[in-house]
């Protein structure tokens, strides 16, 4: 639709464009074919004429394409328009954003920003004015109820109320983010924070404050069909002789505070304390309590047990004198049987002693036996070779000595002498045995 209106604009100022080339260039010919004549230039071209109807009927028909696109308009996004008649001033109505007819000639309309706008003061941020450049907002200075002077940081959102945009158009000054806004906002505050002090602004009623503030410019400005989103109070710049003993001040509230927290904590120790040894006390009164209890139940029990006790041990010591009876006459039953049993090992002994003695005197008697039958044939061998005895003896001396058989007659050999000892020997025991056989 926008391109409609322009296209149609173009051509309605193209028509008159053209009726005015018309009339130069009928005009032109007119100054030429005069020029001529006063030159007496022949032959003389035809008298020009003006072409007023043509010319006169494009310029009209231009007004068509005009007039239809002077009755578009076209509200773009973000924005509301207000008409206003040339006869009846601002009509009521707003144009939202879209396209719009409206009487050409007779009716304009006023544009309105509709989305929201912040109107800020203070020197925490920095904005823009109109043409871009960067600016410095000032805070907004405000007196207190001590008559200090504090500056305020404030921004405050708002926006244009579409319904009532006629009324703001018809009344209000033009532009309101500068003709209203702003005077409203700081007379608010200069009105209201009179009411507080210093420290009631700054920390202890800061919140209340800006709550006030912000009711209060919405409720004005409401009035005006403007609606205020929201008041944000960022910083309070103090004056800095007081800014240095609010700190002070600040730092001994912060150390009673402190102590009374310590103290708090301190006191709630104690009452620990209290309780604990309460609940010591309680404790130890429960457990003697029941150390009696258990000491009554135990005295029960044993009563009780004493009673069934009592006849057991009876039967008991009368149980161990049947048995010390008992062990009594086993006792002495043991000791007959043991005085038998040794009367029985020393016959038995004497018995064995007996016949011990006996096949030792039958064994002696053998072996004596025997002994004179060897000897006998030993007699009887050595009889018949005397040389024997020699071998024997030097056998039995050591099994290193070496034999050596020498004559019997040698008159220097050492060993003459012992050989005739031994047979005068051997000749002396040959005549002793039959004495000894004989004793025997």
């Amino acid at each position: 639709m926008l391109f409609l209106k322009y296209l149609l604009m173009i051509g309605g100022i193209g028509m008159i464009v053209v009726a005015a080339g018309i009339l130069s260039y009928d005009l032109s010919l007119e100054i030429r074919y005069r020029r001529m004549m006063a030159a007496g230039t022949t032959p003389l071209p035809p008298v020009p004429t003006f072409r007023w109807r043509t010319a006169l009927a494009f310029a009209m028909l231009a007004w068509a394409p005009i007039l239809i696109a002077l009755s578009i308009v076209v509200v773009p996004s973000g924005m509301a328009g207000v008409r206003v008649s040339q006869t009846q001033g601002t009509l009521a109505g707003t144009l939202y954003p879209g396209v719009h007819f409206v009487a050409p000639l007779l009716e304009t309309v006023e544009l309105f920003d509709t989305r929201d706008q912040l109107f800020t003061t203070g020197s925490l941020e920095d904005g823009k004015n109109a043409a871009g450049a960067v600016v410095k907002a000032q805070p907004l200075n405000v007196q207190t109820k001590e008559g200090l002077s504090v500056g305020l940081a404030i921004t405050a959102r708002y926006r244009v109320d579409p319904r009532h945009l006629d009324y703001i158009e018809a009344n209000l000054p033009k532009p309101i983010e500068k003709e209203i806004v702003p005077p409203v906002v700081a007379s608010t505050w200069r009105e209201l924070v009179p009411n507080y002090t210093v420290r009631e602004v700054f920390a202890a009623k800061r919140e209340e404050v800006r709550a006030r503030a912000a009711a209060m410019i919405t409720q004005k400005l409401a009035a005006d069909g403007i609606v205020v989103k929201e008041v944000m109070l960022r910083d309070i710049q103090l004056p800095p002789e007081y800014a240095k003993g609010l700190e002070t001040l600040l730092l001994k509230e912060q150390e009673s505070d402190r102590m009374g927290v310590e103290t708090d904590i301190q006191q709630k120790q104690v009452r620990i304390a209290e309780l604990q040894a309460e609940a010591t006390k309680v404790q130890e009164v429960k457990q003697a309590e029941g150390a009696a209890q258990m000491h009554v139940l135990q005295a029960k029990s044993e009563s009780d047990a004493m009673q069934y006790t009592l006849p057991l041990k009876e039967k008991q010591i009368q149980q161990s004198k049947l048995e010390a009876e008992a062990r009594k006459e086993s006792t002495i039953k043991n000791a007959e049987a043991a005085a038998e049993a040794k009367v029985i090992d020393s016959k038995a002994e004497m018995e064995r002693r007996k016949l011990l003695a006996d096949a030792e005197a039958d064994r002696i008697r053998v072996t004596a036996a025997a002994d004179a039958e060897r000897m006998k044939s030993e007699a009887a061998i050595l009889k018949q070779n005397p040389l024997l005895i020699n071998k024997i003896v030097a056998e039995r001396l050591s099994d290193k000595l070496q034999i050596m058989m020498v004559p019997a007659d040698g008159k220097f050999f050492f060993a003459n002498d012992v050989l005739r000892g031994m047979n005068v020997a051997n000749h002396g025991s040959q005549a002793e045995q039959p004495e000894d056989s004989q004793d025997k």
